[in-house]
């Protein structure tokens, strides 16, 4: 199943009520953005795996969002084979 969230607060609802396999994450969202879903990912120990996509490429940006414990960082705008690639070598299918 597929789920959109207008904001870091509703996908965080989601992430609550459901067992996501697999979260797509920009980091810039209204009322709760990137960096404050995965920590509250990491707080409230939500199993997922979590893939950023986002414009902002900085050495600093991906570094934090892999110590938050993000699988990996896309850069906007990303393709499905990128995606595909990086679930890939982690082993996801």
């Amino acid at each position: 199943m597929l789920h959109q969230a207008k904001d870091g607060q509703q996908a965080m609802e989601i992430l609550q009520a459901q067992q996501i396999d697999l979260l797509c994450l920009d980091l810039t969202m209204p009322i709760l953005d990137g960096i404050g879903v995965l920590e509250a990912i990491k707080t409230n120990k939500i199993e997922c795996y979590v893939v950023v996509i986002s414009a902002d490429i900085q050495a600093q940006m991906k570094e934090r969002v892999a110590s938050l414990g993000a699988l990996g960082f896309l850069e906007k705008p990303a393709k499905a084979e990128q995606l595909l690639e990086l679930l890939h070598k982690f082993g996801i299918r």
